[in-house]
């Protein structure tokens, strides 16, 4: 897979210094890389690729995946720049990018929802005490520990905000077993979170 680097231009066209910004906006830096600009191409890249990987580490099962994916992502991004049209916020519209390229990735690895046994439990959400127990990060474990399938719907649903029919569109399924995806996912959570939140109840004594 080619990298950034690779797509941008040859790293000594960059910058003039590591501590180099691009002092333009965002939309004359998105004009800038239309253009060809490696400088612009760069910086728009580190702009957004800390929250990019971000969203990619929910979707992915490990790191490793995580960055082919954010490299994807951004090469699609360049590669469609001239799609977007300067309306509305263009964070969202590269966010967008990127969680289709991760269902994509799971996608090409002929993507199957598991069976867990937590077929006939209900819709239960996770206890905010227990949540509030725990950091981002070992949230962010949690969400990743999660089967793919639980993982993608609840990242959709629950985290990105689409709605059952949006999410089962993406990700080629019925409406009916999204939600029955997330209610899985859901009590899955549950589940280790009161494991994690009982664990450190136990190192206290």
């Amino acid at each position: 897979m080619r990298t950034f680097g690779e797509f941008a231009a040859p790293a000594s066209h960059l910058y003039s210094s590591p501590n180099y910004r691009n002092p333009l906006n965002e939309h004359e830096l998105i004009r800038g890389c239309l253009r060809g600009s490696a400088q612009c191409q760069r910086d728009l890249y580190e702009r957004f690729a800390g929250k990019m990987y971000a969203v990619c580490l929910r979707y992915a099962r490990t790191r490793e995946d995580a960055a082919d994916i954010l490299q994807e992502g951004f090469l699609k991004v360049f590669s469609k720049l001239g799609q977007f049209q300067f309306q509305g916020s263009f964070e969202g519209w590269v966010r967008r990018v990127m969680v289709n390229t991760a269902l994509r990735a799971y996608q090409k690895q002929r993507f199957e929802f598991e069976q867990s046994g937590y077929e006939r439990l209900p819709d239960m959400p996770v206890e905010p005490d227990a949540v509030a127990m725990l950091s981002a990060t070992e949230l962010l474990d949690l969400v990743r520990q999660l089967p793919d399938g639980y993982r993608a719907v609840f990242n959709l649903v629950a985290i990105e905000g689409y709605s059952h029919a949006e999410a089962a569109n993406l990700l080629g399924i019925q409406e009916s077993t999204s939600r029955s995806q997330l209610t899985k996912a859901r009590r899955h959570l549950e589940e280790e979170v009161r494991k994690l939140e009982q664990t450190l109840i136990n190192k206290d004594f």
